[in-house]
């Protein structure tokens, strides 16, 4: 089912792109590109400024883009050494190092980035995402269970505590870990292959990224972000049976939040698909014609398979999880513009924490095993 969903998004970019061919035939303006010498120190730059080359290109000192510019600051790089990187006419990889091999570095990080939006369910699961400059981060703290007469709106008489709502820092704060890959290549398998052909390989190697990170995110819902904060647990009627009313009794138990998303093995996914309550005609048919699964009581239902067996993940993405990166994706530009790919870390440090603790909870399926 990955590969299925991979290129059916690789089909939608495909047709985005064929989409923007007639922008990109306009003439573009490039004089004020093939002034610009990019090297080793421009990355350089670009990471002590906190910018991807991309970002630096588009400041005033470089080759800002006018509005409506049918190419941005980069691709009008390309286009000045001449690499085409679209369509049946486009460069090999061995052309693109002899005519600017300085560029590659970030085609591949820039093509990462967009295997990464092929796989969009991990956006859908995040309420927020935030870049820090430090490899530890203190999550909030949100006292939702302040006492007796709690925090909801009530008329206050003359001189009664108005409630209030406890926003503190956690106890403890969180690593952010770096995860990387390293992309091992001999320049003798890429030199003739065309930069479209290459870009396919990139694509599938940032949506196996965002995959990955769904299992961290999973982690993190079920055992905490290590402030004590492991997601409470409901159990179904009769363990090792799930059926539509355990669903609803978990539906509730998320109130006042709502479960707009439910995280799941695919074993667990395709027992819920088969219950007799989600065997409506017309959902079955968007399944089978366009892959789009049933939305059980209204949630996004996601597959991870990081997810145990025998539970069900359901959170408000509004609310429950906050993706928190130390160092956004970085590409090692010394070894691929040196050494010509052979072997180049790529590398990013992210973590997750929770928001609000009760915005996400888990239904246990065989909870007497």
């Amino acid at each position: 089912m990955e590969f299925e969903k991979f290129s059916e998004s690789y089909g939608k970019l495909i047709s985005a792109g064929e989409d923007l061919k007639e922008k990109k035939q306009k003439p573009v303006d490039l004089s004020r590109a093939k002034d610009i010498k990019i090297t080793r120190d421009t990355y350089l730059e670009a990471q002590e400024k906190g910018l991807t080359l991309s970002e630096l290109l588009e400041t005033r000192d470089y080759d800002p883009s006018p509005v409506g510019s049918a190419l941005d600051a980069f691709e009008r790089q390309l286009a000045a050494a001449g690499i085409k990187i679209n369509g049946g006419n486009s460069s090999t990889v061995e052309l693109f190092y002899r005519g600017a091999p300085a560029l590659m570095p970030e085609f591949i990080m820039r093509e990462i980035r967009k295997g990464m939006s092929l796989h969009p369910d991990l956006n859908k699961l995040v309420a927020s995402s935030s870049v820090i400059n430090s490899n530890r981060y203190t999550p909030f703290y949100i006292d939702t269970t302040p006492g007796d007469t709690g925090w909801s709106m009530r008329p206050v008489g003359d001189g009664a505590e108005i409630p209030s709502v406890l926003v503190n820092e956690q106890k403890h704060t969180i690593t952010v870990p770096d995860y990387g890959v390293s992309l091992k290549a001999t320049y003798k398998s890429l030199r003739h292959r065309s930069t479209a052909q290459f870009k396919v390989l990139l694509w599938y190697l940032g949506y196996r990224l965002q995959v990955d990170k769904n299992g961290i995110l999973v982690d993190t819902i079920i055992n905490g972000d290590g402030n004590s904060n492991p997601a409470a647990v409901t159990n179904t009627d009769v363990t090792g049976t799930l059926d539509y009313d355990d669903l609803i009794k978990f539906y509730n138990e998320l109130y006042p939040f709502e479960m707009n998303a439910l995280i799941a093995h695919k074993n667990t996914i395709r027992t819920i698909l088969t219950l007799d309550e989600f065997k409506d005609p017309m959902a079955g048919f968007q399944f089978h014609d366009k892959g789009d699964m049933i939305s059980p009581l209204g949630a996004r239902l996601v597959r991870c398979d990081e997810v145990p067996a025998d539970y069900v993940l359901g959170l408000d993405n509004r609310f429950a999880i906050e993706e928190v990166i130390s160092q956004p994706l970085l590409v090692e530009y010394d070894k691929i513009i040196d050494q010509k790919i052979e072997e180049a870390v790529i590398s990013e440090s992210v973590a997750y924490a929770k928001i609000v603790e009760s915005a996400s909870q888990v239904l246990d399926i065989d909870w007497a095993g």
